[in-house]
């Protein structure tokens, strides 16, 4: 099977200048666009992912997720039967939508959603994300039972993170396709 990578950023959407546009452009992956970048509702941004997972498994490939803040957590609220028919995920500053001071344009995301996730993934986090604060980045990875990879100083993993196309997250992608050893396996 083919993999289809998705795009999947957070609210407002992702610049020209942001890591997963690079990527979108340098390695042909595609963007899942929110009919509104602005009010992120959690029903309607999750249905959108959902279609487009759908789109990818109707034409035989196997979507591969890269999300982004919001995104993130977009596709930790998807249904049991769409998780189920990711590959693997790769999760880049997942915000704290259960924080007090969240934005008002952002609705339904809370309580978040807690249960590992049934693919291979990764969170990426950093210590100084004013969006998420590092303790609660990891409490969601164990929650999700993936790992979780800390940037030093990298802020909220965006476009004034000065990463560019970002070299580093897209090895840290394709180490989650290598086929794992069977436990079994000499």
């Amino acid at each position: 099977m083919t993999i289809t990578y998705l795009i999947v950023p957070g609210w407002q959407n992702s610049g020209p200048t942001h890591w997963q546009s690079h990527w979108e452009t340098q390695y042909r992956m595609q963007r899942v666009n929110q009919s509104d970048w602005l009010h992120a509702e959690r029903h309607a941004w999750v249905a959108t992912l959902e279609q487009a997972i759908q789109k990818v498994v109707a034409q035989g490939n196997q979507p591969v997720i890269v999300a982004h803040s919001l995104g993130c957590m977009t596709l930790a609220h998807l249904p049991k039967a769409a998780l189920a028919s990711v590959r693997a995920a790769l999760l880049v500053a997942p915000p704290d939508v259960e924080r007090p001071d969240l934005p008002p344009q952002i609705t339904g995301f809370s309580p978040i959603p807690r249960d590992p996730l049934p693919f291979p993934a990764q969170v990426i986090a950093s210590d100084n994300d004013p969006y998420c604060q590092l303790p609660r980045a990891q409490t969601f990875a164990q929650a999700w039972a993936v790992p979780c990879q800390v940037m030093i100083g990298a802020g909220h993993i965006n476009s004034e993170s000065g990463l560019g196309a970002w070299p580093q997250g897209y090895e840290w992608l394709q180490t989650l396709l290598q086929p794992t050893p069977h436990p079994d396996a000499p």
